[in-house]
């Protein structure tokens, strides 16, 4: 680590399972017991705006039911403590990255807790259910819709994320199926700029042979041991106990 001053963290949705939010997919493919093409594409909130804003207002409010975990914890003591240049990037749409206290971080996929109007492109924090109708407290329209970046569209922040990807000098990703792009994409990149690359999963990703390093295990027990190595310390003797995959 002592050549290693920027670094980038990939997080998807493993991470975030050993808190009790389920994967983007399970069993047949669905995600909470829907087709993930019926709730997370323009053409579902098209079709059944009704069933699109029920599905994300339960997923808003089960964020009240789960904890950050000790993965969490350890990548916010990384962003407090780190001296160089981090950025947390998630796939996720949870807030447990902030509510552990990390704040060098951006939501590619966008947020649970955020709305984000149809008719002038404004996004506000939302926490309570989301009607469809609700009017933007930007322009005044009835076009606020969740604040999700649905499948053809293009995620959120990227030009700063590629310019992260440049000039880092690790990359490590957590918890991710490198199955879906442009997300997928960022190891390469990372390696073609010269960057260390280092998997930690649960299982190895669709995209595990294009990093230099693979850890499998727990999250909340790989995390907290990589965060202590990057400080030049021992592993935590206390950390959390290795949760089954949640569907």
């Amino acid at each position: 680590m002592r050549d290693i001053r920027n670094i980038v963290v990939l997080t998807g949705a493993g991470i975030s399972a050993e808190s009790g939010i389920a994967t983007f997919r399970g069993p047949g493919g669905l995600w909470e017991g829907h087709r993930v093409e019926d709730v997370c594409t323009p053409e579902a909130l098209a079709a059944d705006r009704d069933l699109v804003h029920r599905f994300y207002d339960a997923r808003r409010a089960a964020l009240a039911t789960v904890a950050p975990n000790a993965a969490h914890d350890a990548l916010a003591r990384l962003d407090a403590e780190w001296p160089g240049e981090l950025l947390i990037v998630t796939q996720n749409v949870d807030d447990l990255h902030e509510r552990a206290g990390a704040r060098r971080m951006l939501h590619m996929h966008g947020e649970l807790k955020s709305a984000l109007c149809a008719a002038c492109g404004e996004r506000e924090a939302w926490a309570d259910d989301l009607p469809p109708g609700s009017v933007c407290g930007a322009c005044g329209a009835g076009a606020l819709r969740p604040d999700i970046v649905f499948f053809g569209e293009m995620p959120y922040d990227m030009e700063r994320i590629e310019a992260a990807l440049a000039t880092c000098d690790l990359f490590v990703s957590i918890g991710t199926s490198g199955a879906v792009y442009p997300a997928a994409g960022f190891v390469q990149t990372a390696r073609y700029y010269g960057a260390e690359t280092l998997e930690l999963n649960l299982d190895p990703s669709a995209g595990s042979v294009f990093f230099a390093e693979a850890r499998m295990g727990a999250a909340g027990v790989l995390v907290p041991q990589w965060v202590g190595e990057v400080f030049g310390l021992e592993a935590p003797k206390s950390v959390a106990p290795p949760f089954p995959r949640s569907p």
